[in-house]
């Protein structure tokens, strides 16, 4: 079973607000399901490369990789702020 689009939607809001309180920013709701949708992706593509099984229908481990990937793009975008 697939989840829907508004599934996403909560995955990737949870997700950006976690990722918003492990690095300490402070952002609005649209900005932390962008971040959280775009951590999904690159937490999903990790979990790919590292044999990590992505079980897509898994509410809880899809948060727990979207979160890990919104935390690595909001590390690297602060690397890149400072610059």
């Amino acid at each position: 079973m697939e989840m829907g689009i508004i599934a996403w939607i909560i995955i990737g809001i949870v997700a950006g607000w976690l990722a918003e309180q492990i690095m300490g920013r402070n952002h609005g709701l649209v900005v932390n399901l962008v971040v959280g949708i775009a951590g999904a992706v690159i937490g999903g593509w990790l979990a790919g490369l590292t044999g990590f099984p992505v079980i897509v229908n898994a509410f809880v481990t899809s948060i727990i990789i979207a979160t890990i990937g919104a935390v690595i793009l909001l590390y690297l975008l602060g690397l890149m702020k400072r610059r």
